[in-house]
C-alpha cells in the first residue's frame, strides 16, 4: 500500500513516526512521511519517502508568540496560547496534506494534525487510522495530559479530555474551510466529523507502552496501545569523536537536555546545570537543543543532536524535559531520570516516571536551581533503586514490538 503518515510540531512529534514508517517500509509498503522540511534528515536511510509541510516549529517557538508560552502559569493557558500559535500556520498546511492524501491508498493521521487529516481522508474516500503519541481521548482515570496532572475527579477528567480535543479541532477550523473552497472536497464541520468517527470507532493506535500508561478501561473499542515506535537511527550511526573521547576520560556522566523545549533564560539554566553537577560531583553532557543550552568546562561537554539510543545507555542519569519521545528513550536505556517538565504533556510523563520508580521526583523548569537539581541528581545516581527499576522496565520494553500491531491493522483495513 501507499501510505501517507501525516504529523506536525516539534522533533518529538515527528521522530517516532520515522521508526514506524521504516518498519512498515520493511513490510513492503511505500511510506511517505508528511511533515516540516526541517525534519527531512530524520528519514535518511530509512526507506521512508518525505513530503514537505510549510512552517518551522523551532522558529515559531522562538518568536515573541512562542516565547509567550512561558508566561502562562497553567496547562489550560498554555494550551490556549498554543492553539492561537498553530491556527496561524494551519491553513498553509492544507494544500500539501491534500496532495499527499491524493497520492496515497491509506492516510495515517498523527495526533497533531488528526482532525484535518481525517477530514481530508474522508473527502477523498481514503481509509485512515490515527497515530497518537499521547492519550488524547478523555478518560475518568486521569486528567488530560495536555492540562497537567491535577485530577478533577472522574467526570471532570473526562470532560477535560473532551475540551482538549475540541481545542485541537479549533486549530484547523479555517484550514478545513479551504477543503471545499480550494480543493473541491465536501464541506463539513470538524466537530461533526469528530463525532462521526467516534461513533464509527475510528481506529487509533498509541505509540507508547502499557507498562508506562495502561490502556484506560473506559476507552471505547478502537483506541489501542501498540507499544513504542522507536525513532529510526541510520545504519552506522556513531557518537561524535569528541564525545567518545569525553566519555572515555572518566566515569559515566549525566545527560542534561531540554530537547525541543525552549527556556526563557538559557544562560541562567546552563549556569545552574553546571553548578548542580559540580555540587553533586558529577560530569555532564549538555545537549544544546532548541533551548540553546551551553557549558564549556573540563568536566562538562556541550553537544548537538545525537541519537538517544546510543547516548542514554552510557549515562549515569538523564535530566530531560519529559517529552513523550525522550521519556520513552530514557526508559528504553534503563537509566534513572530527573524530569524537568516545561509545558503541555511533559508534566504527565514526568509524573509517570516518578510513579514507575525511575525518577526521585519532578523538578519543573521554573523551579530549577543548583541546589534543587544537585539534590535530585545525588538521589537519582546514589540510590540504586532507581537504576534497578529502570533496568527492569528496559528489559520488558525490549521485547515489545510497537510496529507489528499497526502493520496488522493496516492489513485488516486493506481487506475491509
Amino acid at each position: 500500500m501507499r501510505i501517507a503518515v501525516m504529523t506536525a510540531g516539534s522533533r518529538g512529534d515527528v521522530a517516532p513516526y520515522t521508526g514506524l514508517g521504516a518498519g512498515l517500509a520493511r513490510a513492503g509498503h511505500e511510506v511517505t512521511l508528511v511533515t516540516h522540511e526541517v525534519f527531512a534528515p530524520l528519514v535518511a536511510g530509512s526507506g521512508v519517502r518525505f513530503a514537505t509541510l510549510p512552517g518551522d516549529p523551532r522558529a515559531e517557538l522562538h518568536s515573541p508568540r512562542g516565547r509567550g508560552l512561558h508566561r502562562s502559569r497553567n496547562g489550560a493557558a498554555k494550551l490556549l496560547r498554543a492553539v492561537a500559535l498553530a491556527r496561524r500556520i494551519a491553513p498553509e498546511m492544507t494544500g500539501p496534506l491534500v496532495r499527499a492524501a491524493r497520492d496515497a491508498d491509506v492516510v495515517l493521521a498523527g495526533g497533531a494534525v488528526a482532525p484535518l487529516a481525517y477530514a481530508i481522508a474522508e473527502g477523498l474516500s481514503r481509509p485512515s487510522m490515527g497515530l497518537f503519541l499521547q492519550p488524547l481521548h478523555g478518560t475518568r482515570e486521569f486528567p488530560p495530559p495536555m492540562l497537567g496532572t491535577r485530577s478533577a475527579g472522574p467526570l471532570g477528567n473526562r470532560l477535560g479530555g473532551q475540551a482538549v480535543v475540541t481545542a485541537v479541532d479549533h486549530v484547523f477550523t479555517r484550514a478545513a474551510r479551504a477543503l471545499a473552497a480550494e480543493h473541491g472536497l465536501p464541506p463539513g464541520r470538524l466537530s461533526t466529523a469528530r463525532r462521526a468517527r467516534e461513533r464509527r470507532g475510528w481506529p487509533v493506535w498509541h505509540g507508547f507502552s502499557e507498562l508506562v500508561v495502561p490502556r484506560p478501561r473506559d476507552w471505547r473499542p478502537g483506541l489501542e496501545v501498540s507499544g513504542y515506535w522507536w525513532p529510526h537511527d541510520s545504519a552506522g550511526s556513531r557518537l561524535p569523536p569528541e564525545l567518545e573521547d569525553f566519555l572515555a576520560a572518566g566515569p559515566a556522566p549525566v545527560y542534561v537536555g531540554l530537547g525541543s523545549a525552549t527556556a526563557p533564560d538559557p544562560g541562567r539554566v546552563s549556569a545552574d546545570v553546571v553548578a548542580a553537577l559540580r555540587a553533586a560531583g558529577l560530569r555532564g553532557v549538555v545537549q544544546q537543543g532548541w533551548a540553546g543550552l551551553s557549558a564549556a568546562q573540563d568536566d562538562v561537554i556541550t553537544i548537538g543532536e545525537v541519537p538517544h539510543s546510543l547516548l542514554f545507555p552510557r549515562m549515569a542519569a538523564v535530566v530531560h524535559h519529559a517529552g513523550a519521545g525522550t521519556t520513552g528513550a530514557a526508559l528504553r536505556a534503563g537509566v534513572p531520570c530527573v524530569p524537568v517538565p516545561v509545558q503541555f504533556d511533559a508534566h504527565f510523563w514526568a509524573a509517570r516516571l516518578v510513579e514507575l520508580g525511575t525518577a526521585p521526583g519532578v523538578l519543573p523548569l521554573r523551579r530549577l536551581g543548583p541546589a534543587a537539581l544537585g539534590s535530585a541528581l545525588r538521589e537519582a545516581v546514589g540510590n540504586p533503586s532507581y537504576r534497578e527499576r529502570a533496568r527492569y522496565l528496559a528489559g520488558r520494553l525490549a521485547v515489545e514490538d510497537g510496529v507489528a500491531p499497526v502493520a496488522a491493522a493496516l492489513e485488516r483495513l486493506a481487506r475491509a
